[in-house]
């Protein structure tokens, strides 16, 4: 009997990784969740299939030891969703404190790097070779908000990210995609529909969507065959002012 595919999710506590995990787990995947709070992964399992791995992404050490105890329990990783990420109020760059952008970069640059760099050397030295690396970009990481120095910062650099995996991990059978998301409808987008900052300086609300269709589609790249990739896909709330003039 063939064994179930895994997939490790960061940032699997609430969110966007939240309901990736109860689908791959819906869709008989082994999911590993990994974030900071450890009562919130054992909230998203609803289940005690799954690996709760509680870790900071922006650590070296916390992250190569949950890595380790993946590899101890299943012996090998499909996929790696590098999910976590968080945000800061919008504000000119100048009233931004540099605590704060150090804080975001740890978690949205040096973490997506730390978790990047620990699953593709699992997925290099495991047999069979091979794996999949999903990364959590934005539509910020084509566009900006007013405001969004540092996210948006974090998010171009997750598409070089993607970019050079792309590239590299072919010699090893390991593919990179990125979903690049819209309007999801998580806590950090709860107040959207109430009004967030537009481009001409005014406030006004945006149309949000159902979170389950961005963990559908990660869903779906994430059964692609290897030799088969998505390199970026954009899900987003149909109508929100991210095309053309609105």
């Amino acid at each position: 009997m063939t064994k179930p595919k895994t997939i490790l999710i960061t940032g699997a506590g609430a969110g966007i990784g939240r309901a990736t995990a109860r689908t791959f787990l819906h869709a008989g995947w082994r999911v590993a969740l990994m974030g900071r709070r450890d009562a919130a992964l054992v909230e998203t399992a609803e289940t005690d299939e799954a690996l709760i791995l509680p870790a900071d992404v922006g650590d070296p050490a916390a992250v190569e030891e949950a890595f380790a105890k993946l590899k101890s329990r299943w012996g090998r990783l499909d996929v790696l969703f590098n999910n976590a990420g968080i945000s800061l109020p919008a504000r000119p760059i100048d009233e931004i404190a540099v605590d704060d952008w150090l804080a975001l970069s740890r978690t949205n640059i040096t973490g997506m790097f730390l978790c990047a760099r620990a699953a593709f050397g699992l997925m290099r030295l495991q047999d069979p070779q091979g794996g999949r690396i999903i990364n959590n970009g934005s539509v910020s990481a084509h566009v900006p908000r007013p405001g969004s120095a540092p996210y948006t910062m974090s998010k171009h650099a997750v598409t070089g990210l993607t970019r050079t995996l792309g590239l590299d991990g072919r010699a090893f059978n390991i593919a990179c995609g990125q979903i690049d998301i819209g309007n999801a409808l998580t806590g950090m987008v709860s107040t959207f529909a109430d009004g967030v900052p537009q481009a001409h300086g005014g406030i006004a609300p945006e149309p949000v969507m159902d979170v389950g269709h961005v963990a559908k589609t990660v869903l779906h790249m994430a059964e692609l065959p290897l030799d088969a990739n998505i390199p970026f896909v954009t899900v987003m709330a149909r109508d929100m002012p991210y095309l053309g003039r609105g």
